[in-house]
């Protein structure tokens, strides 16, 4: 790939000559392509094969012949393919409501709707399966209050919980959508005596389409690939995701889990596609100097939406705020009286696994800091099919749901006789799951921070006789180093509430926060689970409080 690389003599004269800058230069690409090929190609390829093994051994295609006499994975498919639809449509609905109040009104209480979205990004996913138990549940509030029990385990109960869970993600997807509009379209219709519900109709909608479309697909793909929520409240609603976790971890049938996997793959794959897709055609749509629409100040219309939208974010921060009032709570709803008992947690390992979760996470976003910005850096100077490529495996890894990854990582990794099977069981192996979990998310914004680096600076460095190592030192790391903070905190969160990811690779000697939730509401001990998501939650809140902090810092620096 090293001839891929353009090296104008016009642009950096001497770092094309000097051997030692071309050596440094192609470390930068091979390291981290090294790392994806091996905790990311590797792992898939084995997971495809292991498909093909069959148990009683040999190759062939007994798995996929044993998968059509399975009705349990039919099923799932179907389950899962009717929450991803409702929980789409949902999510769509209010997404929009959220991104429209607050990119185009003038409502009050935009701050507390804005960090009200982002309290779900804070914590495991199956959180949010708790707070409803705690609210709806057959021992809930409400039937504590009202004196009836709603139903909330399965269907209706994982639609509620996912579009909590993607809701967040949604609106980000669309307020975007929204900022790419352009103002004079709206001056203009405003002149031709245009209504307002006309201009929504013509030009709002219209601009809104390919991110609505983007929204939709990564709204699915969320909600057929989770697996916290649908162990927590799907109840005897079986999913997908959980029926890989039952294949595998609970008929040990490896073969079957692997097929289950790839049929996992198949819709989130084709999600994927569909929305870069729609990204692209959406980035190309806006026009060349466009100014985004400045909201008037209008009564009616923001009193409308400020009673929607802080309505609805209050729900959101009371499922949430639930979990952790619960966690103080002696017996919950019998018995309300405030106690720490339920944070003296000695089954399931006890805190152990939040101390491991803190120095994989930890080691996450160090390595993927380091391996993001060299590959951006490289990629940079790759022109033609080797720049393609490159930027194709990187985005590979969105496409693959966090179960399909970890069991891949199992397949892979779990052979005592090859060389990396010295990694099975190891933090550091935890670590680059996560990493390939959340790799192209992280990519696609180093390669933004890195494209906005001023190509003048580069020359500079040239003229001046400087080559790779001190355009890195000098250039790029002091330019991009609000982008540092960000890819890293976003790694660090993530690591530290993902589940599906890493549920199939823990050991009795080694597990994560997330999993220990999971392990504690399986026992019962909920009001536990409840206290020990409360201390992930308050991890991740100081981490993201601490990083905004420092980006805010950089940022101000300049």
């Amino acid at each position: 790939m090293s001839a891929g690389f353009a090296l104008p003599a016009s642009r950096l004269p001497r770092l094309a000559s000097a051997m030692d800058d071309r050596w440094l230069l192609n470390a930068c690409l091979w390291l981290p392509l090294a790392a994806l090929l091996l905790f990311f190609v590797m792992p898939m390829g084995f997971i495809a094969w292991r498909s093909f093994m069959q148990e009683a051994g040999g190759i062939g295609l007994a798995n996929y012949a044993a998968l059509l006499d399975t009705p349990g994975v039919w099923r799932a498919t179907r389950n899962s393919l009717a929450v991803g639809a409702s929980t789409t449509l949902v999510t769509l609905l209010l997404g929009f409501v959220f991104a429209y109040g607050l990119e185009r009104t003038c409502m009050p209480g935009r701050r507390f709707v804005s960090l009200s979205l982002t309290l779900p990004m804070l914590a495991p996913s199956l959180v949010l399966g708790l707070g409803l138990i705690f609210i709806l549940g057959r021992n809930g509030i409400v039937g504590k209050v009202f004196g009836f029990r709603p139903e909330i385990y399965g269907f209706h109960g994982l639609v509620i919980a996912n579009v909590l869970y993607a809701l967040p993600q949604a609106v980000m997807i669309l307020r975007a959508a929204l900022r790419g509009a352009d103002a004079r379209q709206y001056d203009a219709a405003e002149v031709l005596g245009a209504t307002p519900w006309r201009q929504f109709r013509d030009i709002t909608l219209p601009g809104m389409r390919y991110g609505l479309l983007s929204a939709a697909f990564v709204v699915f793909t969320i909600t057929i690939t989770d697996f916290g929520n649908a162990v927590v409240i799907g109840g005897d609603y079986t999913v997908l995701a959980t029926e890989i976790y039952n294949q595998v971890s609970g008929q040990m049938r490896f073969g079957i889990g692997a097929v289950v996997g790839l049929l996992l793959l198949l819709p989130a794959a084709l999600s994927v596609w569909i929305e870069r897709v729609a990204a692209q055609r959406q980035a190309g749509s806006g026009a060349d100097g466009a100014q985004a629409p400045v909201p008037q100040p209008h009564r009616l219309r923001d009193g409308i939406y400020a009673i929607v939208c802080v309505g609805l974010s209050t729900l959101i921060v009371a499922v949430v705020a639930i979990v952790v009032v619960a966690g103080f709570i002696r017996l919950w709803p019998y018995r309300l009286d405030l106690t720490l008992r339920h944070y003296d947690i000695t089954v399931s390992g006890g805190y152990a696994s939040l101390w491991t979760a803190l120095w994989v996470s930890l080691l996450a976003a160090t390595l993927g800091v380091a391996l993001l910005f060299l590959m951006a850096f490289a990629v940079r100077r790759l022109t033609g099919w080797p720049q393609r490529l490159a930027t194709l495996l990187c985005a590979l890894p969105v496409g693959v749901p966090g179960l399909v990854l970890g069991l891949s990582y199992v397949f892979a990794f779990n052979q005592p006789q090859l060389p990396w099977g010295v990694l099975y069981g190891s933090a550091f192996l935890l670590a680059m799951c996560n990493l390939m979990h959340y790799y192209t998310q992280g990519y696609v914004t180093m390669m933004t921070g890195v494209r906005g680096v001023p190509v003048q600076l580069e020359e500079a460095v040239g003229v001046l006789g400087g080559g790779v190592l001190q355009l890195l030192r000098d250039v790029y790391l002091p330019a991009v180093r609000v982008t540092l903070w960000s890819v890293a905190a976003f790694l660090f969160m993530r690591s530290m509430v993902t589940l599906s990811a890493v549920i199939f690779l823990i050991t009795p000697m080694l597990s994560m926060a997330a999993v220990t939730v999971m392990r504690l509401d399986e026992a019962g001990f909920t009001a536990q689970a409840a206290a020990f998501s409360t201390c992930i939650m308050a991890v991740v809140g100081s981490v993201a409080l601490l990083m905004h902090v420092l980006t805010t810092r950089a940022a101000a620096r300049g």
